[in-house]
């Protein structure tokens, strides 16, 4: 049996199709290209059952990711993080039933390990010498250490005011490294310029190559199997450039057509914050694309995304789920990671904590009852970001006395 059942790309515009084994950028149309696959012969090839058996990380979906030979995968183990339940948080906001998916776990420590790892890996696979991205941060050191792990040179280009970890990574993984007096569109420009000057480079900025969105599709399998092949309810996703969502929609249908899972969708909520929520406002008009949101800024730096070049993908998921998008605030999101650590003890990244933010307000309003099986993705580790939590504690003298 084929180790992939890759049968060609698609673009996410027109439909039409180009060959996968060979490498592509964008369509003609300037459109993001999807990778699909020969899922009747998936169906024949393998049963949920079988893939329950295989070792946990997201290679046990082999069939339905894009690299063809088990020989060319290149991992650092990503995948099969927890789906923890939230018992006293629920209980907090009124929610029976709500779980979060921790993306904080894996390799580079947050979700981004999942898009680079299928991503460099299938690059290599077709020959790549070398991959270049601009980044908000944890995209680019997931993709530098990857990089690395396969032997491929990387280029980074992140704003300056981007977290200081993820820049000492991408330092560590020898990525050529620069910062940009700017935001992360204006870094893509500076790439998209230096990429033609270096043979074998590839670009991989979010949804300029097929692959990223393969391996952030993942995590839909991983939540179906982890609620024994059914699905939740309301699923929550903190949504910059939105390849999660999009993602996680493209499992749900693949689920669907496989007939691994049945019934509806769950309904798809595309989370951003009031200082750079483009995604929101579109789907407030009513719109199915966005506009570059002005003056960007938040706290959760890894959603200051102005405008996504799939920002049409990720509405049409809200709007095929009956999903929605909410906009919660620096001061909402901080505290809500505060609060979740206190009450469940799992220190969360910032866009999770916006997400945590928005169940307050969909429960209010009554969106959300109360009793459905709501999931929460948390995609990063809130060590990543320790400026988020301020330190203000007491000094004592080695001959003093706690209070």
């Amino acid at each position: 049996m084929p180790y992939s059942f890759l049968s060609h790309l698609e673009c996410s515009r027109t439909g039409e199709r180009f060959e996968a084994d060979a490498v592509q950028g964008l369509s003609p149309s300037g459109a993001p290209l999807l990778a699909r696959y020969d899922l009747d012969g998936v169906r024949e090839a393998v049963t949920p059952k079988e893939i329950s058996g295989r070792e946990p990380t997201l290679w046990r979906y082999h069939e339905v990711l894009p690299v063809r030979s088990p020989e060319r995968v290149v991992s650092l183990g990503e995948g099969m993080t927890p789906l923890l339940r939230l018992p006293r948080y629920g209980r907090e906001l009124g929610l029976s039933r709500l779980w979060m998916k921790d993306e904080g776990l894996v390799p580079t420590g947050t979700f981004k390990a999942r898009g680079a790892a299928v991503g460099v890996s299938r690059a290599a696979e077709l020959g790549v010498g070398g991959i270049a991205m601009p980044t908000n941060g944890n995209a680019g050191a997931a993709w530098a250490l990857y990089a690395a792990r396969a032997g491929l040179s990387s280029l980074i280009a992140m704003p300056d005011d981007a977290p200081a970890i993820t820049m000492r990574e991408c330092v560590a993984a020898g990525a050529e490294l620069y910062r940009v007096d700017g935001l992360i569109g204006d870094a893509g420009k500076l790439v998209a310029a230096a990429v033609p000057r270096r043979p074998g480079v590839q670009d991989v900025s979010t949804l300029k190559e097929p692959y990223r969105i393969e391996g952030k599709k993942t995590m839909g399998y991983e939540i179906a199997e982890q609620f024994g092949w059914r699905l939740p309810d309301v699923i929550l996703y903190p949504t910059g450039g939105g390849v999660g969502i999009i993602g996680i929609y493209k499992a749900l249908l693949e689920m669907r057509e496989l007939g691994w899972v049945s019934g509806p969708l769950p309904r798809l909520v595309a989370v951003q914050a009031t200082g750079c929520a483009p995604i929101v406002t579109a789907f407030e008009r009513g719109d199915r694309e966005s506009v570059p949101f002005p003056d960007a800024r938040t706290v959760a730096f890894g959603i200051t995304v102005p405008k996504a070049l799939g920002d049409f993908l990720v509405l049409d998921a809200v709007y095929a789920t009956d999903g929605t998008a909410v906009a919660v605030t620096d001061e909402e999101l901080l505290a809500a990671q505060r609060e979740l650590t206190t009450f469940e003890g799992t220190f969360i990244c910032p866009e999770g904590g916006a997400c945590f933010a928005a169940l307050r307000h969909l429960r209010s309003s009554g969106w959300l009852s109360g009793d459905e099986d709501v999931v929460v993705l948390n995609t990063g580790a809130g060590i990543k970001y320790p400026e988020t939590v301020p330190l203000d504690v007491p000094l004592l003298p080695r001959d003093g006395r706690i209070p």
